[in-house]
Formats: C-alpha cells, structure tokens, sequence
C-alpha cells in the first residue's frame, strides 16, 4: 500500500469518526421530536375536550363552540410545530423573525383567509345564523342546515344530504335568508285547474288536504286562494304552516295528497294546450 493510499484512509477514518456524534445527535433529534409530536397530539386532544365541556356547562351556543374549539386546535398544533423545530435548532425568535419580514407578503397571500375569519367573527358576534338553522346564501343560491361553524368555512347539509362549504366571508358580506329563525316554515304549493272544473268544489278539496295534513301547525289556520287566471289554467296556493324540520316531509306529501284529491273528485289538472283551428 502507498503512503498517498495509507493517507487517504486515515482522512475518511476521520471523517467518518468526526461524522458519527452528528448522527447520534440527529437521530435523538428525531427520536424527540416525534415523542413530543405523539405525545402533543394526545395532550391538544385532551385539552380540546376539557375546553368543550367546560363550554357545555356554561350552555355556550354551538356554533361558538367549534369556532373556539377550531382556534384551540390551531393555536395547539402551531405551539407544537414550534417546539418540534427546537429540536433541530430552530428557535422560537427565528421563526418570529421570519414572520416579522414576510409579513406583508403573507398577508397578501391570506387576504382571503383573513377576511373569512373576520367573517366568522361577525357571524358569531351578530348571529345571523345558528348551527341548526335553515339558510340561503342569496347571491350563490347555496343553501341547508348549517353543521358547522369554522374559522374560515360554514359547512351547509342540503336537503339531498350534500354537504356544502361556504366561506365565512362570502355569508358575512351577502343577503342570508334564515328559514328557521322564527321556529316555524309558510310551505305553499301551487295547483292549476282546467278552465271548464269547477272552482267552488276545486277549492273546498285542497282546503280539505290541507286540514287533515299530519305535519301542519294545527294553531295555523290553512288557506286555500286563488291566485290567478292563468293562459290555460286557474291557479291556486295551498298555504299552511309546519315546523322547519318536517318541512320536506310535509310538502311531498301534501302535493301527493292533493293530486290523489283532485283525481278522486274528478276535478282536472291543467297542462298546456294548443286549439289549432282550420278554415
């Protein structure tokens, strides 16, 4: 063996030996770091549920429970975030630091973040809507039963059981329609008849329908009203009242019902004609 060769060894012996304290120390890096991820999750989860009953006991509505519940959850897994980087030599003032620069870039970058959370600061401030309730969001047409409050989203289930997310900007700076709010839901179906029935026996079988509805507010007196002649038929509105959670129930039925009704009396339903007459 050469002496360049004996040389070149004992540097990569070195090297080697110089490199081994940096390993160790990178994996105990690791090996702590993901002790205090695993144990960190358990204690956020922890005190996630001690926060929600705590919140409980003081009948704390809903909505602002998964608003502060989702904050906790956030500021939780930030503060751990922070404490898995000291691991690896990342102080907490250097992060600090880098926020501090990049501030107007990030803000920027979470202008529409931003905007939802103030939204759902509003939302929770002013209640417009509570988790439960039945809204429209007028300008996109979304609607359904709110499920969820967020920091930046509100979750909506519609009546088919799709769930949709809205953000907290958009319903905070938008026309919300609360079906629930009063606690009760005016349900009105409109029937046409033929020109040629009779109307006086028309309306006494849809005021008869909608007395013996099974899901109407019995305190509310069902109406039964012409609206209008129409090209090709007389229109009714059957009226009644129902709460909001049988709402869908009490329409299917009620429209069923009256169909089987007017069938039964033998009173037309009118659809679109056309008289072609020749000369």
């Amino acid at each position: 063996m050469t002496t360049i060769e004996v040389e070149d060894f004992s540097l990569l012996e070195n090297y080697l030996k110089g490199l081994v304290p940096t390993v160790i120390g990178f994996a105990l890096s690791v090996i702590g770091a993901a002790l205090v991820y695993v144990i960190g999750v358990r204690v956020i989860r922890w005190m996630r549920r001690l926060f929600k009953k705590m919140l409980n006991r003081h009948n704390v509505d809903e909505g602002v429970c998964q608003f502060l519940d989702a904050i906790v959850k956030v500021a939780g897994y930030f503060i751990l975030i922070l404490m898995i980087l000291g691991f690896f030599g990342v102080t907490t003032a250097s992060v600090v630091a880098v926020l501090g620069s990049a501030g107007l870039t990030l803000g920027l970058a979470l202008q529409g973040s931003l905007s939802n959370f103030a939204g759902g600061v509003l939302i929770l401030l002013l209640k417009p809507f509570i988790v439960g309730d039945y809204i429209i969001e007028e300008s996109g047409k979304k609607e359904g039963t709110v499920q969820e409050i967020s920091i930046f989203y509100t979750t909506l289930l519609t009546a088919d059981h799709n769930t949709v997310v809205v953000p907290n900007g958009t319903l905070a700076n938008n026309s919300i329609t609360n079906l629930t709010k009063s606690g009760r839901r005016r349900l009105d179906i409109r029937v046409g008849i033929a020109y040629d029935s009779d109307i006086r026996r028309a309306k006494q079988v849809l005021l008869q329908v909608a007395e013996q509805s099974v899901h109407r507010l019995l305190e509310e007196v069902p109406l039964v009203l012409v609206d209008e002649l129409g090209d090709s038929s007389v229109n009714f509105i059957v009226r009644v009242w129902t709460d909001p959670d049988e709402y869908w129930d009490e329409r299917w039925e009620m429209t069923e019902q009256i169909k089987l009704a007017l069938d039964e009396a033998g009173i037309e339903i009118a659809f679109p004609q056309l008289d072609v007459h020749v000369r």
